[in-house]
């Protein structure tokens, strides 16, 4: 058995996916607002929780050693969350570290 690997197209970092997926251009336009508005909800609630643990740890005057022990994730991933890489971190692996310091987490929907 073979599998096909072939790359037969490449869609273009912000194009429509919607629109090149075959949906009307309403509705594709519609679906890449929406989908944009999602991303940059989970962003901005990822870069709230991280500016909360970078608060944390710059006002517990802790090295990133320290606080990669505290928070058990490795000196790297501190500085990925000191530099706010969003990207490199899942919304409940923030949670789980604001637990590990003591620190609720409460969402509102409104």
């Amino acid at each position: 058995m073979t599998i096909d690997t072939e790359v037969r197209h490449i869609t273009k970092p912000g194009a429509n996916l919607f629109l090149e997926l075959g949906f009307d251009a309403a509705e594709a336009a519609h679906l890449h607002a929406e989908s944009q508005q999602r991303i940059s909800d989970t962003k901005l609630l990822k870069e709230q929780l991280m500016d909360e643990l970078s608060s944390w740890i710059t006002t517990n005057h802790l090295k990133q050693a320290e606080a990669a022990e505290i928070l058990m994730i490795s000196r790297p991933r501190v500085s990925d969350l000191m530099n706010k890489k969003v990207s490199k971190f899942t919304i409940d692996a923030l949670v789980n570290m604001l637990s590990r310091v003591g620190k609720s987490v409460r969402l509102a929907i409104g």
